[in-house]
């Protein structure tokens, strides 16, 4: 077999793993941010001061906020049901030390601490948890598609052929989910009356880019004979192009329907395309082709996974528009964010229960048709992996309420409480809001140019590939090579947001 074809060979016919493992391995990221943000607060309370070294902070991110989940999908990957327990042990550990030092500085009891904590206001102009979300969907998404093409990767975690739930198949699906918690129909405000059609009119503007993504993508793929695994997405097709149709049929039924409706419309689409999948031959012609041989003659046929694919991904879209609705709705206090945690964690357990009688009476998860079941399977995941970043936000802001003045990039903005008692409102409060402390971030960075991140990694990805056999590299060259790739994207990244460079312009 040529390299190629040993290539493609590598990343077909998988199955996936279980759901436990996926969310063992998506608590990482929020329990890696905790730890970033406590070792900053443990650091401020120990020199009195935040950390200003633009090479330290680089250095602090990386090493806590990516390595170690880089490390979770490769060689520490047959641990991975003891790194949550071990990360949390770490933070609970520095969470102790923060508290008993603070204890002998001032005499608030902790009760008192939890009562002014609940009362707290919160800066209402960002949830840092989508910015978050969205980032760390980006990273994950960055180290897997270079990770998959080296044997340290575990199978398990690639793309299912047909069915299953890959940790790659929920990247997929997530980011649809976290570009539509963004979308200009969330971020608009319900007081702002605009043409109905506004929003239609910018996506087009919007999408180009992804469109010109797509054929650079399809041309340098096909030019240069890169390896692809060809039932993903078809012959010509590719993420790029959906993400782009997605968003603008989106905008289109959003300008039809109520936005506040629009878990209606995606519920209907869902179930409406899996109907049609059971009753018709379209799941055959999806998993065999025209003639069921699996042959690609013409644009459809050749392209059939990416083109009817299409509408659960616009079904997951809409659900996730209803989410972002949600979250941008105005609560002050911590008790109200901590009411709709609860909220979300009760919708979470319902849709996993759909999934459940989806899988076993319907249809189970498949991202090659982006089944009803796998909607679900993706929504839930998400929501869950949304609802992980705002209690890690709640769990740091409690913490900065130990250390007066204390800061954490991307983590929420205390307010002080307009009816704290004065006894202790010096000693358990920060009296200002914490945004224009200048604090450089790695999250910050790689959030500003979010589309080039990925684009680098995609072109670092391919030459890596075109440079490296791969397939036969020993663990310890493989942790080199991908540590190495994600350092220089993020430290670009990081570099573009020091100079404060945004590189968009549509």
């Amino acid at each position: 077999m040529s390299q190629k074809h040993l290539k493609e060979a590598f990343i077909s016919n998988l199955n996936g793993t279980s759901l436990v493992e996926i969310s063992l391995g998506l608590s990482l990221a929020p329990l890696c941010l905790l730890c970033r943000g406590l070792l900053l607060i443990l650091y401020y309370l120990r020199y009195g001061k935040p950390l200003n070294s633009r090479t330290y902070s680089l250095l602090l991110d990386f090493l806590v906020l990516v390595s170690p989940l880089l490390f979770s999908c490769t060689v520490l990957s047959p641990i991975i049901f003891f790194m949550p327990a071990i990360i949390a042990a770490i933070c609970a550990g520095v969470f102790s030390k923060i508290y008993s030092q603070r204890k002998h500085e001032t005499r608030v009891p902790f009760r008192q601490i939890v009562r002014d904590f609940q009362e707290t206001y919160l800066d209402p102009e960002y949830i840092p948890a989508i910015t978050v979300f969205r980032v760390y969907v980006n990273v994950l998404t960055s180290i897997s598609i270079l990770a998959v093409d080296f044997p340290q990767y575990p199978r398990r975690y690639a793309k299912a052929e047909t069915y299953g739930t890959g940790v790659m198949d929920f990247g997929v699906g997530a980011f649809i989910f976290g570009n539509a918690l963004v979308c200009p129909e969330v971020r608009q405000k319900s007081f702002v009356t605009q043409p109905k059609f506004s929003n239609l009119a910018r996506q087009f503007f919007s999408i180009w880019p992804l469109i010109f993504l797509g054929v650079g993508r399809l041309l340098s793929v096909k030019s240069i004979g890169y390896h692809e695994h060809t039932s993903e997405y078809g012959v010509h097709w590719n993420f790029f192009f959906t993400l782009a149709f997605v968003r603008l049929a989106a905008s289109l039924l959003l300008a039809i329907f109520p936005k506040n409706n629009s878990w209606i419309v995606a519920i209907n689409l869902a179930v409406l395309y899996q109907l049609i999948l059971n009753t018709t031959s379209l799941k055959m012609f999806i998993l065999h082709g025209a003639d069921g041989r699996d042959t690609r003659v013409g644009f459809v046929n050749a392209n059939r996974e990416g083109l009817l694919s299409f509408f659960g991904y616009l079904a997951i879209y809409m659900a996730s528009v209803q989410v972002g609705l949600c979250l941008l709705k105005v609560r002050s206090s911590v008790k109200g964010w901590v009411e709709a945690t609860c909220f979300s964690l009760l919708t979470v357990l319902v849709l996993f229960l759909f999934l459940h009688v989806s899988q076993a009476y319907v249809d189970p998860v498949s991202r090659r048709m982006a089944n009803l079941s796998y909607c679900i399977w993706v929504i839930a995941h998400c929501l869950t992996f949304l609802i992980c970043f705002v209690v890690t936000d709640l769990m740091l802001g409690f913490t900065k309420l130990l250390v007066k003045g204390s800061t954490v990039p991307c983590c929420w903005s205390l307010v002080k409480p307009p009816n704290i008692s004065k006894k202790h409102e010096m000693e358990a409060v920060p009296i200002r809001r914490e945004g224009k402390v200048p604090h450089m971030c790695l999250i910050s960075a790689i959030n500003k140019n979010q589309l080039l991140f990925f684009l680098l990694a995609n072109v670092m990805t391919g030459a890596v590939n075109i440079l490296i056999d791969t397939i036969h590299s020993k663990a310890a060259f493989t942790l080199c090579i991908l540590h190495l790739y994600m350092f220089l994207n993020c430290l670009i990244m990081y570099i573009l947001h020091t100079k404060n460079i945004v590189l968009k312009f549509w």
